[in-house]
């Protein structure tokens, strides 16, 4: 016979074959639970009990971690931007899916996290991959704890592959010079000058629209980048970070280059005809819509070739002008706020290695600032030789007062007489 328990405290009963059952009734859902003796039925009563007392669902203990990956994703879309929910989608179908899809969701333990990041590691999957798959699990399953799915975060405190950062890609002065060289003529001249003098991403310069330029007071306004998502099509998105909506100083140089650009475009607006889409863009594609990353990189392979310089990626021209700015003595809040940083400490942690190089310099200076100099005083006639102070005493007052006599002659000549002071 079952044993009468208090209310909301489960049942615990004696089977026909000797075994012991307890059950428990959490939101309305039956859990039972089957052992040889009475002290694990009533621990796993106890436990079940604490569980429901600490807010767990009773769905929880059912759900695989693929279903309830899927159901997140859903319940996310509307606080995601496009591009964001197609990144955690496609790192859930191609990386998590096939991994952990089939555990249930209660049984995720820290250890078969980690063995999924090292098995990703082994199949070929780069630090940064596995470091992308943990950002998306360990955020999906915060959300677990909030529905009540599950008690703790299993992704908390894994251990994560370390980035071993390559060596920065730049162009020094002479080779940016080579490069604007090698780029006239091209229709992308004056989106290399303004990426080399301002450091912008490249989906922020497809975004520039010719109403965010200023041309008397040479300034231009970051509003919105290009995004494009696979199956999707390309759409204006804002900066993701307030400090990203920024405005910058353009010299002169670039403020040509943009004049030039702008006859150039309106002679491919005439020869595009009705195939040209107004959007205003600075930067446009020959029929007036963004413009595709893929022909900008290969006419900048193309300019780079041309140039003789070596391969690098468009975005290191962004290094390049943070490089160029800091080396030049420009304060790192500044370039800060030219990048679009949130905060100078981002600028000092992508770039600090700069301030590096820059250590010969700040040594010799403080070296000049503290070399100590022994100074000679002259030696002072004995009181009462000569007229006046002694000479040492002349040139030393001399040099503090701003007239070409001494504070302490005045001080000895007579005061003028009949004259009111």
């Amino acid at each position: 016979m079952a044993k009468r328990r208090g209310k909301n405290e489960g049942t615990l009963y004696q089977r026909p074959n000797g075994r012991r059952r307890a059950q428990v009734c959490i939101e309305g859902s039956r859990a039972s639970f089957t052992a040889d003796s009475k002290a694990e039925c009533q621990a796993w009563l106890r436990k079940m009990l604490d569980q429901a007392g600490q807010g767990l669902n009773y769905a929880g203990g059912k759900m695989m971690v693929g279903e309830y990956l899927q159901v997140w994703l859903e319940n996310n879309r509307a606080s995601l931007r496009l591009k964001t929910h197609d990144q955690y989608r496609r790192t859930v179908e191609k990386h998590l899916l096939p991994h952990i899809g089939n555990t249930r969701l209660k049984d995720l333990r820290l250890e078969r996290v980690e063995r999924l990041y090292a098995s990703l590691l082994k199949s070929g999957s780069g630090v940064r991959t596995v470091r992308i798959v943990h950002a998306v699990l360990h955020r999906s399953l915060e959300k677990a704890v909030r529905y009540g799915l599950i008690l703790r975060n299993p992704t908390d405190g894994a251990a994560l592959p370390q980035y071993k950062h390559a060596e920065m890609m730049v162009l020094d002065e002479t080779q940016v010079s080579q490069l604007l060289v090698a780029a006239k003529g091209s229709r992308h001249e004056a989106l290399y000058h303004l990426a080399v003098t301002t450091g912008m991403r490249m989906d922020e310069l497809f975004g520039l629209r010719w109403s965010d330029l200023h041309w008397v007071s040479g300034r231009i306004t970051v509003r919105r980048q290009v995004q494009y998502v696979p199956g999707h099509g390309w759409s204006f998105v804002e900066p993701k970070t307030r400090s990203g909506r920024r405005t910058i100083k353009l010299g002169e140089g670039a403020l040509q280059a943009l004049r030039e650009h702008l006859e150039r475009q309106q002679g491919e607006r005439v020869a595009a005809g009705e195939r040209w889409v107004e959007f205003d863009l600075i930067f446009p594609s020959k029929s007036g819509t963004p413009l595709d990353p893929s022909n900008l990189r290969l006419d900048f392979s193309r300019v780079l070739g041309q140039a003789g310089l070596p391969k690098i990626r468009f975005h290191d021209l962004r290094h390049t002008a943070a490089s160029l700015m800091l080396n030049h003595g420009i304060p790192v809040i500044v370039v800060s706020k030219i990048l679009g940083h949130s905060k100078p400490s981002i600028t000092m942690d992508i770039y600090g290695h700069l301030y590096n190089e820059m250590q010969d310099e700040a040594a010799q200076l403080m070296d000049d600032l503290v070399t100590p100099i022994a100074l000679t005083p002259s030696p002072l006639p004995a009181l009462g030789e000569g007229k006046g102070p002694g000479v040492g005493v002349r040139a030393i007052c001399t040099q503090l007062h701003p007239k070409n006599e001494s504070p302490l002659e005045e001080q000895a000549k007579p005061p003028d007489v009949g004259v009111k002071r």
